[in-house]
């Protein structure tokens, strides 16, 4: 599998991947290449917003009942549908669906105004994410000054992230599950995602034996893809991120290789587990 992102990058000058995959159950590595590689990843880092916020409702110092007011400052258009809408106030829980189904940047906006961006950054530290965060709130155009990032990550570090809130491993239970269940309703299947054939309206739960969570980024030069896509006897966390220069026309080579990154998922997950075992 390394062979198809070395060839593109050869191909391509400037273009840079960072990609894992691993059974969350067995630990297995099913494909990486240059895993600690730290790359642009654009809306990826919002999960670590989302992430807090539910660490707050576990502590239970904020509710998702609780009913937000977009404020002018953050309205944003493009990525969402919040922009589109005519309410200017939602429960947290919807904000924070908006963002996971279409990675909502006046949402991002409002949240991160509401839980602090400093208070994610630095939960993300504490998780032990030190090479991936979520950077600045959604700003168009950049002023001077702001970082010219909106998230930075390496796909071993988003593998984890994805592994551990499989696991409940930093959240309760419940919360873990919304968390899934919020990037669940992720509509963006274009990249990895777009080998396993699924509706992009509705893929929560299993649709042709595969059930998928994902997050990803798109700028003119990024392109990210991280979650969790699973049979019914395995799950696989994954990661695959695509860096390269402006002017460069890589697009279309790039979600070519990151359709054949998904199309190795779907076939290993076509196969029965090493171990005869189910989930």
């Amino acid at each position: 599998m390394s062979a198809g992102f070395e060839e593109a990058e050869r191909e391509l000058d400037g273009l840079r991947f960072s990609a894992l995959a691993v059974d969350v159950d067995t630990g297995e590595t099913l494909f990486e290449h240059a895993p600690d590689l730290v790359l642009d990843t654009a809306s990826v880092g919002k999960v670590f917003l989302l992430h807090r916020l539910l660490t707050e409702v576990d502590a239970g110092t904020r509710s998702l009942e609780e009913r937000v007011t977009r404020r002018p400052s953050e309205w944003m258009d493009n990525s969402g549908l919040w922009y589109l809408l005519q309410a200017d106030t939602l429960s947290l829980y919807d904000v924070a669906a908006l963002i996971g189904a279409v990675s909502d940047n006046a949402a991002t906006n409002t949240l991160c105004r509401v839980v602090g961006l400093p208070t994610v950054q630095e939960h993300t530290r504490s998780l032990g994410y030190v090479d991936s965060a979520l950077d600045d709130v959604v700003r168009w155009p950049l002023p001077p000054g702001a970082p010219r990032t909106l998230s930075h990550a390496t796909a071993a570090e988003l593998v984890r992230f994805v592994r551990r809130t499989a696991t409940a491993a930093d959240l309760s239970p419940a919360s873990a599950d919304t968390l899934q269940r919020w990037l669940g309703a992720g509509m963006d299947l274009s990249m990895v995602a777009s080998a396993f054939g699924l509706d992009p309206l509705a893929h929560y739960l299993f649709d042709r034996d595969i059930w998928l969570w994902n997050k990803t980024g798109t700028i003119s030069t990024v392109r990210a893809d991280t979650g969790l896509v699973m049979s019914p006897d395995r799950r696989i966390a994954y990661a695959v991120l695509a860096n390269w220069p402006r002017g460069t026309d890589a697009r279309d080579r790039v979600l070519a290789v990151m359709r054949t990154a998904g199309d190795a998922l779907r076939n290993v997950l076509a196969e029965p587990r090493p171990d005869g075992g189910a989930l």
